[in-house]
């Protein structure tokens, strides 16, 4: 079908939001299955060589995949990890799916390939002491010896520095490739015209998109601080950490649900 880009109000940004809170409370659980299954993929996939590269090649299909099943569970339809891959199978009665197959995988690895430079980038730049952070983190050690070296590294200029290139550059990276997945497989677009018309679509839509932005920032710090201090007054605050799984986990799938309506709102409906 031929999308045609569509004015978008910016309270719509806030719309997007509302709706992906909305879609995820009418199927929950099998809505997050979606984000589960790529996490479990995603870990055993992280066990073979350059799984990391395949990680960050399927991510455009993630974005595609809870479109297809936002789509589905609005209409009443099913909600499955299948859908995750739906693009890559061949549909009955799908014009050119071989073609548009392609140019999805294409975009997949234009994506990783960007991604990697990116990380590169920002890496030469802070000298690996992004890297080493998250170790630390991770790690979850609480002597003296990493608290003053995490300290020390937050105080560097060149992890500052690393991470404004780091976060700068994907923010960057995420317009030409907000709408370009469902652009090639339900508008047939190339990989050009739609790295092109999801640019062109999320500059006409800023507005939109900066009330998006801050509505997500709201919904988030206001979660951290209703639970911290809910906790704090209960004398738990251990359980601050517990809570806050299952709220990323909501958060990351109304987040991946509201796509499509970003989607639907700047192109129309899909046929």
């Amino acid at each position: 079908m031929t999308f045609h880009l569509h004015p978008v109000a910016p309270r719509q940004g806030i719309a997007w939001t509302r709706e992906g809170f909305r879609t995820f409370f009418k199927r929950p659980m099998a809505l997050a299955s979606l984000f589960i299954t790529f996490m479990f993929v995603g870990v055993l996939v992280m066990a073979v060589p350059a799984g990391g590269v395949l990680l960050v090649l399927a991510l455009p299909l993630l974005s595609l995949g809870y479109m297809i099943a936002t789509r589905s569970a609005l209409a009443g339809g099913p909600v499955h990890p299948g859908q995750l891959i739906e693009p890559l199978r061949t549909l009955p009665g799908q014009v050119d799916a071989q073609r548009r197959r392609k140019a999805l995988l294409v975009l997949c690895g234009l994506y990783a390939l960007v991604t990697l430079l990116i990380i590169w980038l920002s890496g030469s730049i802070d000298g690996g002491r992004f890297d080493r952070l998250q170790v630390l983190m991770a790690s979850g050690e609480s002597t003296d010896a990493a608290e003053a070296e995490m300290q020390q590294l937050l105080a560097d200029p060149a992890l500052v520095n690393g991470l404004l290139v780091r976060f700068g550059l994907a923010a960057l990276l995420a317009v030409p490739f907000w709408h370009a997945p469902a652009l090639v497989w339900w508008g047939g677009q190339g990989v050009a015209q739609a790295l092109f018309s999801s640019t062109v679509a999320v500059w006409r839509t800023k507005a939109a998109f900066f009330m998006y932005g801050l509505a997500w920032a709201l919904v988030v710090g206001v979660f951290g601080i209703v639970t911290a201090t809910v906790f704090s007054l209960l004398g738990a605050r251990q359980l601050v950490g517990v809570a806050a799984m299952p709220a990323a986990l909501m958060f990351t799938v109304a987040f991946y649900a509201s796509l499509y309506f970003s989607f639907v709102d700047t192109f129309g409906q899909p046929d």
